[in-house]
């Protein structure tokens, strides 16, 4: 038996099949370096003489048996073997998916034997890395795919997004469309994807940077300026001035919730800018004026309203350059909201505006002291 062992030799071609005495010797060696040597053969027997129709129930129970008593390396050589194999035991490339990633990694890329199920239990039970890998894999279908939708992972979600092969539905993109709003990773590469109809960049074209913003007017040749201004004209036609005979700003919760709403919805899609806020008050529209400032500056909204209603714009003006409003647009947009509250914040004091630039970090402190320092009693009501 020793002698046979010996013919085995262990800088064998892994490529090149054994033979039958050799595996045959192997088998009856129950040293773990001859389980492994072994399996490895038999897997070199089988890509030489592929076997036809369903593999046997007992040679597939073997591969399984002698894989998991392998060590890693051979587990990693034995999934990179199988990767591509239309013949290997399911159950034992099941095991290979769930193992490791470095091991799983070619499995869950290429291997032909993996169904949908199979794919599913990986997203269930698995790392995020191997949850990458499946949204990878080419040509998943449109099951796999929602299912990576319906988890919501940013990362695996942005990973499917790249997958060009891969079988998504309409809804699918819509779905990740609207996921872009919040996923920043995904904006690139949805813009470029052949599942992206006009309709579909339009809507993302509100939260986009620049760059996009020009890759998607010119792959869809469609008018950039009415893209920018779907920017300023949200679901509800919000940001258009106020009708006539309408109250430029109606104090109802209702409206002021509205005006909530968008500046959050703004905000999310980083187009809540210093000129937005600007334009507000020129368009009659206090509480956005009131909600942005408070969203950008991460003041809260009773700070605001406090500002307006003080006797000097000091605090306003502090406000407004902690977020970044130019001061040579201030007098302007001071004039504007005076005409919106009752002429407050009042023209006490000195015109501050005058001294010079303020960085925002010393805007933001100067504004916090001013509100925290302001007597209840010398506050006007709004």
């Amino acid at each position: 038996m020793t002698v046979l062992v010996q013919l085995v030799q262990p800088d064998r071609d892994p490529n090149v099949a054994p033979s039958a005495t050799e595996l045959l010797a192997l088998a009856r060696n129950a040293a773990p370096d001859a389980r492994q040597r072994l399996l490895l053969g038999v897997i070199a027997l089988c890509d030489a003489a592929p076997p036809s129709g369903e593999l046997s129930p007992v040679l597939g129970e073997i591969f399984l048996t002698l894989a998991r008593q392998a060590e890693r390396e051979v587990r990693k050589a034995l999934a990179e073997r199988l990767a591509d194999a239309d013949w290997a035991p399911s159950a034992l490339i099941n095991v290979l998916a769930l193992d490791e990633f470095e091991i799983a990694r070619p499995i869950l890329l290429s291997s032909p034997v993996l169904r949908d199920d199979d794919l599913l239990q990986v997203l269930i039970k698995a790392s995020l890395e191997h949850q990458i890998a499946v949204a990878r894999r080419p040509n998943i279908s449109g099951r796999v795919a929602d299912a990576v939708l319906d988890r919501g992972d940013p990362i695996v979600v942005t990973a499917l997004a790249t997958n060009r092969t891969a079988e998504i539905s309409a809804e699918g993109m819509r779905r990740m469309v609207d996921l872009s709003r919040r996923i920043a990773a995904l904006r690139s590469p949805l813009s470029r994807h052949p599942g992206l109809t006009t309709a579909m960049a339009e809507e993302m074209y509100q939260w986009v940077g620049e760059a996009l913003r020009q890759a998607i007017s010119t792959r869809f040749e469609v008018d950039e300026t009415k893209l920018t201004a779907a920017v300023y004209d949200a679901v509800q036609g919000v940001m258009r001035p106020a009708r006539p005979g309408e109250l430029p700003d109606a104090e109802g919760s209702e409206r002021d919730e509205m005006e909530r709403r968008l500046a959050a919805k703004l905000h999310a899609a980083k187009q809540l800018k210093p000129g937005v806020l600007v334009r507000a008050a020129r368009e009659k529209r206090l509480g956005l004026v009131i909600h942005g400032l408070a969203t950008l500056g991460d003041f809260n909204v009773a700070q605001i309203r406090k500002a307006l209603a003080m006797p000097s714009p000091e605090a306003f003006y502090y406000a407004c350059a902690a977020v970044g409003i130019d001061r040579a647009a201030f007098p302007t947009l001071l004039a504007d909201v005076r005409k919106l509250n009752r002429a407050l914040p009042g023209d006490r004091g000195d015109s501050v505006w005058q001294r010079g630039a303020i960085s925002p970090a010393s805007a933001t402190r100067a504004f916090r002291a001013l509100i925290e320092a302001e007597a209840p009693q010398n506050r006007l009501a709004v």
